[in-house]
């Protein structure tokens, strides 16, 4: 993916996690937003990895979605392009991401 693709699927991923959240898991939003709301991005090796972490964060109760492209531009319809996780408390998403690098 080219940067701007990058950039938009991470903003589709912000806002979707953000609503979906908010359903789920109110209070949470509620301390994400009067803390800063702060984001961050990391990067994992494959689908498989984004997977196994997906699964990890419903195990832990963490909300989470994985965003998956229309396939009008640059990648085929259907790939998996971004997991969010949260909003959600920071120590919790730490043990899940801790090890990743910074995208």
């Amino acid at each position: 993916m080219g940067k701007g693709k990058l950039a938009a699927q991470v903003g589709h991923a912000s806002v979707e996690a953000f609503l979906k959240t908010g359903v789920s898991h109110p209070q949470h939003v509620e301390a994400w937003l009067a803390q800063g709301q702060k984001k961050i991005c990391v990067k994992v090796p494959d689908d498989a990895a984004m997977n196994e972490l997906q699964k990890q964060a419903s195990q832990r109760s963490i909300p989470s979605l994985i965003v998956r492209d229309a396939g009008h531009t640059q990648i085929p319809r259907g790939s998996q392009t971004v997991l969010a996780l949260g909003p959600y408390d920071e120590e919790a998403l730490d043990l899940l991401t801790g090890d990743l690098k910074l995208l």
